[in-house]
């Protein structure tokens, strides 16, 4: 079988560190919805998770609506929170070895009573904002990239195809406007 070079260019412009790491991502996130689909009937979305927690301290109909299904999101979000922490602590500290990730690349690694962990070179308050912005994205869009990305898409969702492509278009537009803006980490 003879390989485009052109193709090969492309792979290696879009994958510089090799395609192998975001299929394995790609399958595990849409095992993940899968799964919880399966088990709950539910297209997983993190988006509702504030609404949701919010319905065991409030009574207010927009809250109440999510009372079915807020264990499961409650559980959704620890295990988004503690997956990518499990990940830092283990792959990105070096603890753990594996071919798709090299400790250290991102961020910079410490060392706290013998153990090497990871932080990342993003500034708290940035971090912050971000997820604010996201949080507020994710409402006025009706849900958020997993559940419109992986979920809405996957089951060919007008409404959600279009949020994808609007989603990437403001995204890629934002990273052009901030990378030559000068502004980094």
């Amino acid at each position: 079988m003879v390989t485009d070079p052109l193709t090969l260019q492309l792979a290696a412009d879009f994958f510089p560190n090799g395609i192998s790491r975001y299929a394995v991502g790609g399958l595990l996130v849409g095992l993940g919805t899968v799964v919880i689909y399966a088990g709950t009937g539910i297209p997983a979305g993190a988006s509702t998770f504030l609404e949701s927690t919010l319905s065991y301290v409030s009574d207010r109909s927009r809250f109440q609506q999510y009372v079915g299904s807020r264990d499961w999101r409650l559980v959704f979000t620890l295990g988004i929170v503690l997956g990518g922490l499990a990940f830092a602590a283990t792959v990105q500290s070096g603890l753990v070895s594996s071919a798709l990730y090299e400790p250290g690349t991102t961020g910079h690694l410490y060392e706290v009573a013998g153990v090497t962990l990871w932080l990342t070179d993003v500034q708290p308050w940035r971090l912050f904002v971000g997820g604010i912005f996201v949080g507020i994205g994710t409402r006025i869009g009706k849900g958020c990239t997993s559940g419109h990305g992986v979920c809405g898409v996957g089951s060919a969702s007008k409404t959600s195809i279009v949020g994808v492509v609007t989603f990437l278009l403001v995204a890629i537009a934002t990273a052009q406007l901030v990378a030559a803006l000068g502004v980094s980490p």
